[in-house]
């Protein structure tokens, strides 16, 4: 009954929202500039949260401790600097996309390649985010997780954000994006509560057990190997290096922003969402401490037996263990529905972030080039790209499958790592476009590729081809990628 009744909300508020106005591109990618500040910061930070958050932050936590919360620390870092740099810039050349920001600076060619590597990025980060959010899907519909159920549910998911993004652009997907936050917090919340109820003890008492067993550490100052997790030093550097890029070079982030009215609105949404972030990340992070008690700690639960993680013989998160095993029908469906509302929100705004970068960026300039074409033109060719990118998304999804199972990554790493690829490259490119006057077109096209072939490179899969035994955290890969694009673009001074 949950569940039916969530997507009878999907439905209907899809059917209503598909209804709001829209004449040209610039009111479906961004709203025409005149959407409210704190539905831009809700929507962020729903996007922000996607599946991976809520089932890898629980099991995070579960295995290690706090330190996540590093993450988002090094978020609110990063948002200062991208309200108070990056933003002005934006606004000041009214921009729809983030990449003509390169275009004022260095050319026609550079805002063009910049897109590509942005697409051919997110394609590969919201393909797994897409992935972890079908699992859990399968795993409530068939009971398991075997390719072509998996595949199914990617397929609900996808028709689901198709149903917000292709009829009302950025406007449907920012209000849609309020209902998928309430979902999810909501769900998480009930787990919260339902889990410290089945606990016999007091906080008190919880307390001193986590933090005998150093479970509550939030900060880590060790630093003993290069494989990076979330210590002090990896946020300091590649962490807060990729949360640069989230907010202020990745157009499914940004696009929300050049959606408000002024660039002060902009930065503040911002700011805001960074701000609500980070209580509901810990929110997940304390589910994962609950259920740690609850399966370590069999005194104060009363569980008995072994916990197992395994599903049908794939290992599964520990929160996805709990709902599937331990947790009542009525409670299973409502997280259920949690977590498809955290996949829908991250889904359907990258259909729209992908769309604007395409036809903005590359379509426009190419077909005006040849023809005249009109608002009308533009419009349909929005609409029908996020068709197309809602099917690339689906088999980069289903790839994500058999990459995710090969490598036997953590949930909240591999979703975190497939973003260094692209990021890398925009970075050392930003960073030399900001900073410095040099550079050219022409570098930035080596740059971009550079930083990218670098992630890849550093791959461990890869290292082993080369006889090389060394496993490099995704934090450190994406600072040496954006050292070797900056570099690049050093060699070249722009005429």
């Amino acid at each position: 009954m949950i569940f039916s009744s969530y997507f009878l909300v999907l439905i209907l508020t899809s059917v209503i929202l598909s209804r709001v106005k829209v004449e040209t591109t610039r009111d479906y990618f961004v709203g025409s500039n005149s959407m409210p500040m704190f539905a831009v910061a809700i929507s962020v930070l729903a996007t922000s949260q996607s599946a991976a958050t809520f089932l890898g932050g629980p099991e995070y936590s579960y295995g290690k401790d706090l330190t996540f919360v590093g993450f988002y620390l090094s978020a609110f870092i990063a948002v200062l600097f991208v309200a108070y740099v990056l933003i002005p810039r934006f606004y000041a050349i009214k921009a729809v996309t983030v990449y003509e920001l390169l275009e004022v600076r260095y050319g026609e060619k550079a805002k063009k390649q910049a897109g590509v590597m942005f697409l051919i990025g997110r394609l590969f980060a919201s393909g797994a985010r897409l992935y972890i959010g079908a699992l859990a899907i399968s795993m409530i519909l068939f009971m398991d997780i075997v390719a072509w159920h998996v595949g199914v549910s990617i397929v609900l998911l996808m028709l689901g954000a198709l149903a917000y993004t292709y009829f009302g652009g950025i406007k449907s997907v920012i209000l849609s994006d309020i209902i998928q936050a309430i979902t999810y917090i909501g769900a998480a919340i009930a787990v919260l509560l339902f889990l410290f109820y089945s606990l016999d003890t007091d906080i008190a008492t919880m307390i001193e057990i986590l933090s005998r067993e150093e479970k509550l550490t939030i900060i880590d100052f060790s630093f003993n190997n290069f494989e990076g997790g979330f210590n002090f030093y990896t946020l300091i550097a590649g962490w807060l290096l990729l949360n640069i890029a989230a907010y202020g070079l990745d157009q499914d982030m940004t696009q929300r922003v050049l959606s408000c009215k002024t660039k002060t609105e902009g930065a503040k949404s911002l700011i805001y969402s960074v701000l609500m972030t980070l209580p509901v990340a810990l929110l997940f992070l304390v589910i994962g401490l609950l259920l740690y008690l609850y399966y370590q700690h069999p005194e104060l639960s009363g569980f008995s037996g072994e916990v197992s993680q395994n599903f049908e013989g794939d290992k599964v998160t520990i929160l996805m263990t709990y709902i599937l095993y331990e947790m009542p029908e009525g409670l299973r469906g409502l997280v259920t529905v949690g977590a498809i509302a955290a996949a829908l929100s991250s889904t359907n705004s990258v259909l729209g972030a992908m769309s604007s970068v395409a036809i903005e960026d590359l379509y426009r300039p190419w077909k005006l080039a040849r023809v005249k074409a009109d608002e009308a033109h533009f419009l349909k060719a929005g609409k029908l790209a996020v068709l197309l990118f809602a099917l690339l998304l689906s088999l980069m999804a289903m790839l994500s499958y058999y990459w995710q199972h090969a490598t036997q990554t953590h949930l909240l790493s591999f979703a975190l790592g497939v973003m260094a690829f692209a990021y890398s490259g925009l970075l050392g490119v930003y960073g030399a476009a900001i900073f410095t006057t040099r550079g050219s077109q022409r570098t930035v096209l080596w740059a971009l590729v550079g930083g990218f072939m670098t992630v890849l490179l550093l791959q461990s899969y890869v290292l082993t081809l080369f006889g090389i035994d060394l496993k490099l955290g995704f934090s450190w890969q994406l600072v040496l990628g954006t050292m070797v694009s900056f570099a690049i673009m050093m060699l070249e001074s722009k005429r």
